[in-house]
């Protein structure tokens, strides 16, 4: 497969995931009587990565994150020389899909011409940033294990041992869950181009924890590839 047609697979997914998980978190999570909640929000992550997976898996690999991307190199399971192509389009995707829910959020207007409270815009963040108000170091270990498990995960059901066709769902399931434990913690990322897709837009603050949402995820991306590789491997 040509590698642009990878790279817009890329795209379409990580903007579906952005635009349906950070979408639901945004809008419908404290809707009024009805909001879905943590569970719904984590629901809405799990459910746009299995149906993309399922949708253009067989073309990317269906990544839809660079700690996925990295994890995967250290698993010896992507090309080192197409992480970077990977991680821009997963990014651009995923401000695409950000930009495109502000302006749908702003636009609604409440009474007297206000603009809809949309908060932080589901940026993730620790501290006073934190739906829990947990600390940095909180957040920083939350998101580690979190990928890290994430990526163990998905490099065990894509093995060549593992049952055929439901790999998409298995990794839907692990997201769900990783999401629904984290976000008290961090808001839950596990991404860093789902958590700068927000960030872009949820303020200065946002922007300037940006950072942690880069480097625990990868981390533990690279953890967990470490140690999927050598599980799976026969020696």
């Amino acid at each position: 497969m040509p590698l642009w047609k990878r790279l817009a697979a890329e795209f379409v997914g990580t903007f579906w995931l952005v635009l349906g998980g950070c979408g639901s978190a945004v809008l419908a999570a404290k809707f009024p009587e009805t909001g879905i909640g943590f569970v719904g929000v984590s629901l809405a992550f799990g459910l746009t990565v299995l149906t993309m997976a399922y949708a253009v898996g067989h073309i990317s690999g269906g990544h839809f994150n660079p700690a996925v991307t990295v994890g995967l190199v250290a698993a010896g399971r992507h090309s080192p020389s197409e992480a970077i192509p990977y991680i821009v389009a997963q990014v651009i995707g995923a401000v695409a899909a950000g930009f495109l829910w502000s302006v749908i959020g702003h636009s609604v207007l409440m009474d007297a011409g206000k603009v809809a409270d949309l908060g932080n815009f589901a940026s993730n963040g620790y501290d006073a940033h934190s739906p829990g108000h947990y600390p940095m170091f909180a957040a920083a270990v939350a998101e580690i294990v979190a990928t890290a498990l994430f990526l163990f995960v998905i490099i065990g059901v894509t093995s060549k041992g593992a049952p055929a066709g439901f790999a998409p769902l298995a990794i839907g399931l692990a997201l769900f869950a990783v999401i629904l434990i984290t976000i008290p913690v961090s808001n839950g990322s596990i991404n860093p181009a789902r958590s700068t897709g927000t960030a872009l837009f949820g303020g200065a603050d946002a922007v300037q924890q940006l950072w942690l949402f880069w480097v625990a995820p990868i981390v533990g991306g690279v953890i967990g590839g470490l140690i999927a590789r050598w599980v799976q491997s026969e020696d």
